[in-house]
């Protein structure tokens, strides 16, 4: 049933993209705030739907594969596309993207994350699967198992490590690159998300744990907003 719900996601954005590119193509900032949207909500709502199977037997062999696996179709699915505020810094940063647009950006990744949330609560209210009873329960789950210090400098190495993969793999070949991506990611995701979550995307963060925003609003902004954030300054710098 997971599964089911996280290709019909995949599907349905699909669909919204390629509508959006036929009907909007000549009012450009309307069509990249909801491609930016679109592709957000695909990564959110997908992502919502994995934290819940991290427990499915074998452990941690079926999250790790379904990672993998999701990441690589997201890769397919949404080029083009960020997804990731801190993946909006750079072009605007080079130049490449002005002020107006890249504040558009990072808005749509936004309401997508929130958007995302409250779908996946409607979806999981209806408890039409195992894995979704009691998901609403919850309350904050945080993913911060260790201190804030550490939290933070882990997140902050996982956000370097990260963009700096993509931009040296720009001239890898495209479908090779994918791959390269999703390893990364779930070997990231095998080192540190029983520490933090290995998330490295504040829209995302937000999408999986607004709760724990509301709670302890300055602790998990630092973490998974400023380190994040901080970790795209460093690869300017270095790079």
């Amino acid at each position: 049933s997971s599964l089911l719900l996280m290709s019909g996601v995949v599907l349905a954005v699909g669909l919204c993209r390629r509508l959006a590119r036929r009907r909007l193509y000549s009012r450009p900032l309307l069509f990249a705030f909801l491609v930016e949207m679109f592709s957000t909500f695909q990564i959110c709502a997908c992502t919502n739907e994995l934290s819940l199977l991290g427990n499915v037997e074998p452990k941690p062999h079926t999250a790790l594969t379904l990672t993998y696996g999701f990441t690589v179709l997201h890769g397919l699915t949404l080029a083009g596309s960020a997804c990731n505020p801190c993946g909006t810094l750079q072009p605007m940063w080079d130049g490449g993207t002005s002020l107006g647009m890249g504040g558009l950006k990072i808005a749509a990744q936004f309401v997508a994350a929130l958007l995302a949330r409250v779908f996946m609560h409607f979806i999981w209210s209806l408890e039409m699967a195992e894995p979704h009873l009691g998901a609403l329960s919850q309350g904050c789950s945080s993913p911060m198992q260790t201190t804030e210090m550490q939290a933070f400098c882990i997140e902050l190495l996982f956000s370097v490590v990260f963009q700096l993969a993509v931009l040296r793999s720009e001239s890898v070949n495209p479908k090779y690159r994918v791959h390269l991506i999703a390893l990364l990611i779930t070997m990231l995701v095998y080192a540190g998300g029983n520490l933090t979550g290995a998330i490295f995307n504040p829209a995302l963060a937000f999408s999986l744990h607004a709760d724990c925003f509301y709670d302890k609003f300055l602790s998990y902004s630092i973490v998974y907003w400023i380190a994040p954030c901080l970790g795209k300054f460093l690869i300017f710098y270095m790079y």
